[in-house]
């Protein structure tokens, strides 16, 4: 389920170059007079106003800390892959109001047969605009569209991180990476394709309506990955996602669209990391897709930056309220996110697995595992890996050790 770490950006429409493709959003950025110069001290500076940005600034609120947020985009303005999440995380942040429609059942479709599960729990798509916008409702920091370009020369001396932008340098000692799987502001080339661990995909948005959350593990589609289609109360939201980054995707986006008789249009697409990376470098903080936190297999994005961005708002409160120091709240936070990568992993090779597979018994194991008991088993699981409960104020995360005993009484 492709639920995050896609945005929307030309160079996975198909081709690897950089194409123009129809109902591509426009970047909305100051002009004129409104792109004044932009510097100064703060902080907090949280580089990426998406689902890991905004969660990180929503810890932080009334905190008293000074907290800028900056992105290319104004707050909500891009919309990411086909926004879906459990709905637990939805009603525990209080973000209902942006559900567009609920699923208790998954439907998987193969060549050689169908399955329907039905879920012990329950999964929303969303208005993405309206969850940001939300979100946003609930932090006091402040924002500023700016283009993140790196790292920029150490300033006075004080133990602030520069960070240079298209309009000027800003500074904080507590600084975060939120801008999505390039890793801006990583030491070396960050996250290159097409031989960075990345996956690659790309949707569209037709007007329509449908009742089920749909997959297809097709190699007519994609040699190696799947299509979905998630209606979202007006619109579907239809896309092909490829574990191979070499797999152009756009040929086959068209034509699953096509064979579920809708019009390709509002291309949107990406690169999708799925290997964990380092949650600290060079004294900066990474969330989200810049640190790996989207799930293998299910490439799903949305509820594992929400995750572990309220986690390092956690830390980063710490640090402004002066209960622990700025390298304390690094090794927590690396503790935190490192204490996940043996579930990343085993996802990652089951992803590797899949394509192996012959087409003959991919629909008998498709519905073999299809019995309530091995349904409620594995998603269940597959929940805990960052499950809603975490956004409860006070929340910690179980010890991996209590997963692994967990995973293996079960």
């Amino acid at each position: 389920m492709v639920t995050g770490g896609l945005a929307t950006d030309p160079s996975a429409s198909g081709g690897g170059g950089v194409d123009t493709l129809p109902g591509m959003p426009v970047r909305a950025t100051k002009r004129g007079n409104e792109r004044t110069p932009l510097d100064g001290a703060h902080d907090v500076l949280i580089c990426g106003a998406s689902f890991a940005g905004l969660a990180i600034a929503r810890e932080l609120a009334g905190s008293r800390a000074d907290v800028l947020i900056i992105d290319r985009y104004e707050i909500g303005e891009r919309q990411t892959s086909a926004c879906g999440i459990p709905t637990g995380w939805l009603r525990q942040l209080d973000l209902m109001d942006c559900e567009c429609q609920r699923f208790d059942t998954l439907v998987m479709h193969t060549p050689h047969g169908d399955a329907r599960y039905r879920l012990p729990w329950t999964f929303s798509t969303f208005d993405y605009r309206q969850l940001c916008q939300l979100l946003w409702a609930d932090c006091d920091a402040r924002f500023e569209t700016a283009k993140v370009n790196g790292r920029a020369p150490a300033g006075n001396g004080d133990g602030s991180i520069a960070i240079e932008t298209d309009r000027g340098v800003v500074s904080a000692p507590l600084v975060v990476d939120a801008l999505g799987w390039r890793r801006v502001l990583a030491s070396g080339d960050g996250c290159q394709p097409p031989d960075a661990p990345l996956s690659r995909g790309l949707e569209v948005h037709p007007d329509g309506v449908g009742d089920d959350l749909e997959i297809w593990i097709d190699r007519r589609y994609v040699p190696a990955g799947y299509g979905w289609s998630f209606p979202a109360r007006d619109e579907m939201r239809i896309g092909i996602g490829s574990f191979d980054p070499r797999f152009h995707v756009k040929e086959t986006t068209v034509l699953l669209t096509e064979d579920l008789g809708k019009e390709p249009n509002e291309y949107q697409g990406n690169w999708i990391p799925h290997k964990l990376r380092p949650a600290t470098e060079g004294g900066v903080f990474f969330a989200g897709d810049s640190a790996g936190h989207c799930l293998p297999l299910s490439a799903e994005g949305i509820r594992t930056a929400l995750y572990f961005g309220i986690g390092l708002g956690r830390e980063l409160r710490g640090v402004v309220e002066g209960s622990q120091s700025r390298e304390q709240a690094a090794a927590t936070y690396a503790e935190f996110n490192d204490s996940h990568e043996w579930k990343f992993r085993w996802m990652l090779r089951v992803q590797k697995l899949i394509p192996k597979i012959p087409p003959r018994l991919l629909g008998p194991a498709i519905r073999l595992m299809g019995s309530k008991r091995f349904v409620n088993w594995s998603f269940e699981h597959y929940l805990n890996i960052a499950p809603p409960e975490f956004a409860e104020p006070g929340a910690v995360a179980a010890a991996p050790q209590d997963r692994v005993a967990d995973a293996v009484g079960s």
